[in-house]
């Protein structure tokens, strides 16, 4: 029998088995549209480090092939509710196939886990999105990648004048650059990260999130630091996957902006990934229209449209948890104005609940 006449079976990934994770893993890394955030490693991550529930579906063929997986968050918070995304906490996922015919089976499959498991909202952050009933979104985020050059020069090149102007000024202050997951590293990443989000309004994430994102994928992610006279002012976590660096938790104190360390820091990150052996820089997705949108662009990255797609019951508005959104507008004024120590208290036990 042809295989692609084979029928597809679907069943739940058990994450917990070593040899099943294993052969998901495997599955995942050799498709060319994969993203962490397909990987088993973040998926369990998260749901540890958030105390969220991990979910996968596999579609299989009868001879034991894999067609397509679909990794799912379950996501429960009493002030913004329950949904399962693939994948929570990232800005892709979605249903990873190599046939067509498992992209509808694993969407209504995921759809009904759904239903069972009392989550009013489903969301698919990347991949082939289905049809109706699904609201398809390809106009509010941006994600922003290019390949990195062969030296620092290039990359230099490869950056607009005037913002090539702000990085060199920043690399004239010489400032100190360390990498790594030791204790220190990720104690200071905690605290520049912390009080970054605090003035941007919204709530930081649970330390134990970053601790067990890089204990899950061990060397293919770390930590870069930017410290003046010893003093951490601006860090990124990144995880590296299949030759692409992904920065992803990143900030600064209000000390990094004269001294221009974000800059710094992801030039020094560019440096850090081509010894890593990296050749691509994914600078991660933007709100079009934004500030960070437009920082990217200044660097030379060239936005280009993520698809996203959400369900809720008919006749039924799916979950909003935007930072952006107008309803959202008084609570991050407020938030802006806490004291850190009691954002830092308060942050991870809201935004476990984000997803």
């Amino acid at each position: 029998m042809p295989l692609l006449s084979m029928p597809l079976a679907l069943r739940a990934a058990n994450l917990a088995d070593a040899g099943d994770r294993a052969r998901i893993d495997g599955f995942v890394r050799a498709h060319p549209a994969a993203t962490p955030f397909h990987v088993p490693a973040w998926n369990i991550a998260v749901a540890r480090g958030c105390g969220q529930r991990a979910h996968c579906l596999v579609a299989e063929r009868g001879n034991g092939e894999i067609a397509g997986v679909l990794p799912l968050t379950e996501i429960g918070s009493p002030l913004f509710g329950r949904a399962l995304v693939s994948t929570g906490f990232g800005v892709g996922g979605g249903i990873l196939a190599v046939y067509d015919d498992a992209v509808p089976l694993l969407a209504e499959a995921g759809w009904a886990l759904a239903e069972r498991l009392r989550c009013p909202t489903m969301e698919l952050r990347g991949g082939p999105l289905p049809g109706a009933p699904w609201q398809i979104d390809e106009t509010t985020y941006l994600g922003f990648a290019r390949d990195l050059a062969s030296d620092d020069e290039g990359d230099l090149a490869a950056v607009p004048r005037k913002q090539r102007a702000e990085i060199r000024k920043g690399l004239a202050q010489n400032l100190e650059i360390e990498s790594g997951c030791h204790d220190k590293v990720v104690k200071d990443h905690y605290s520049v990260y912390s009080q970054s989000v605090r003035n941007l309004g919204t709530p930081v994430f649970p330390a134990r999130l970053f601790r067990e994102v890089l204990r899950e994928f061990d060397d293919s992610a770390d930590i870069l630091v930017v410290r003046q006279g010893g003093m951490a002012v601006a860090s990124v976590l990144s995880v590296y996957m299949n030759g692409v660096v992904y920065p992803y938790w990143g900030g600064g104190t209000p000390a990094a902006r004269d001294l221009r360390a974000n800059d710094v820091m992801y030039f020094a990150l560019m440096r850090h990934a081509r010894a890593r052996g990296c050749t691509r820089f994914d600078f991660g997705r933007s709100k079009a229209g934004t500030g960070p949108a437009a920082f990217k662009k200044n660097w030379g990255f060239t936005g280009q449209p993520l698809h996203y797609a959400k369900r809720a019951p008919a006749g039924e508005a799916p979950r909003e948890i935007n930072p952006l959104s107008p309803r959202y507008r008084m609570q991050v004024a407020a938030w802006r104005k806490l004291p850190l120590w009691a954002a830092n208290r308060l942050g991870p036990i809201i935004s476990k609940g984000l997803g």
